[in-house]
C-alpha cells in the first residue's frame, strides 16, 4: 500500500455471544459469523495484508460492551481507537461520555455510533435529543459514525448540515443496493454530503451488499468512484467491515477489491486513503 503513513483500517468489530446478546446475530445466514471474534483472530489478518492499526467499532447498543471494547483496546496494541455506543436521547448523556473519558482506558474513546439501520423511523435523526447528544459529543471532543441504509439518508444530510461542528463519518457508504446496481437513488440522496467538508466516508461493508456468492470488484467500482468524487481523496478512509465482511469474503479480498475499485490514485491520496484520514479523523496515535 504505502510505505511510509500507517495503513489505518478503521471499521473492524469484536463479538462474543457468551459475554452479549446480539439482536441481529439470527438465521442461518450469518451462521459463519455467529461465534466469538477477538484480537488473537484478526492479528495474523492484519499481518498478512500490511494493517498496522485498526478502529474498533461497537456492534451493540450498550455502554456495557463499550466498557469491554475499552478494556480490549487498552491492552491490544494495533486497536488505536474505539468507537462505542451511549444513549443520544438519554438526559445524562453528557455525563455517561465524561464516566467513560475518565476511565484510566478513556483515551481509546475516539467516537461513538448508534445502529440507526435498525430504526424503523428513518427520521430517528431527526429527533432533537439526538441532536443535543451530538453537541455532547463534539464537546467531548469524540466524532459520530452514522450507520445508515438509503432510507436515513435524508434524514443524515439534514442533520449534518445543521451541525457543521460535529465531525461525522458515513459508514460503509450508506449501504447502496449493490447487488442490484442500481445506483441513482442512493446517488441522489448522497449527493449533498460532497458539499459538507465536516462529514467523511468509510469504503467499507461493500462486498456484503453486493452478491455474497458472485461479487467481483466491478460491482463496487462504480459506487467508490461515485464516492470518491463526492468526498475526495481527504475524505475517504479504508474499512474492513472484518468479521462481517466474512459473509462474502475474506480480509485480504476485501484490500484486494478496494484498490481495484478505486483504480489508479497517487502515493499522496493512498496514504491518505489507506491511513492519514483516519488517523486524522479520529485522532489516532499510531507510529508506522
Amino acid at each position: 500500500m504505502n510505505g511510509k503513513t500507517p495503513v489505518v483500517d478503521s471499521h473492524q468489530h469484536f463479538w462474543d455471544p457468551g459475554r452479549f446478546d446480539y439482536f441481529w446475530m439470527q438465521g442461518d445466514a450469518i451462521k459463519p459469523i455467529q461465534r466469538t471474534f477477538g484480537p488473537g483472530d484478526l492479528a495474523p489478518l492484519l499481518r498478512e495484508n500490511g494493517v498496522d492499526a485498526t478502529v474498533l467499532v461497537q456492534a451493540l447498543m450498550s455502554v456495557d460492551e463499550t466498557r469491554w471494547f475499552m478494556e480490549t483496546a487498552a491492552a491490544t496494541p494495533f486497536v488505536a481507537g474505539v468507537v462505542g455506543w451511549v444513549d443520544l436521547l438519554a438526559p445524562d448523556v453528557a455525563d455517561v461520555i465524561a464516566e467513560l473519558r475518565a476511565r484510566p482506558d478513556g483515551r481509546t474513546l475516539v467516537g461513538v455510533r448508534h445502529m440507526v439501520q435498525d430504526e424503523p423511523d428513518p427520521e430517528w435523526l431527526s429527533q432533537p435529543q439526538v441532536k443535543r447528544g451530538l453537541r455532547a459529543l463534539a464537546d467531548a471532543g469524540l466524532a459520530y459514525d452514522l450507520l445508515l441504509k438509503p432510507p436515513q439518508i435524508a434524514a443524515a444530510t439534514r442533520l449534518c448540515a445543521e451541525m457543521p461542528d460535529v465531525r461525522f463519518v458515513v459508514d460503509h457508504i450508506a449501504k447502496p443496493p449493490i447487488a442490484s446496481g442500481e445506483i441513482a437513488s442512493w446517488r441522489d440522496a448522497m449527493a449533498p454530503f460532497a458539499g459538507m467538508p465536516h462529514v467523511s466516508c468509510k469504503l467499507s461493508g461493500m462486498i456484503t451488499e453486493a452478491d455474497w456468492k458472485t461479487w467481483s470488484p466491478e460491482d463496487l467500482k462504480p459506487f467508490v468512484q461515485q464516492t470518491m468524487e463526492w468526498f475526495g481523496e481527504d475524505r475517504v478512509m479504508f474499512g474492513s467491515d472484518w468479521p462481517v465482511c466474512l459473509l462474502a469474503g475474506g480480509y485480504g479480498q476485501v484490500v484486494s477489491a478496494l484498490e481495484q475499485a478505486l483504480g489508479p490514485v497517487s502515493d499522496e491520496a493512498r496514504a491518505k486513503i489507506w491511513g492519514g484520514n483516519a488517523i486524522r479523523f479520529y485522532g489516532l496515535a499510531v507510529a508506522g
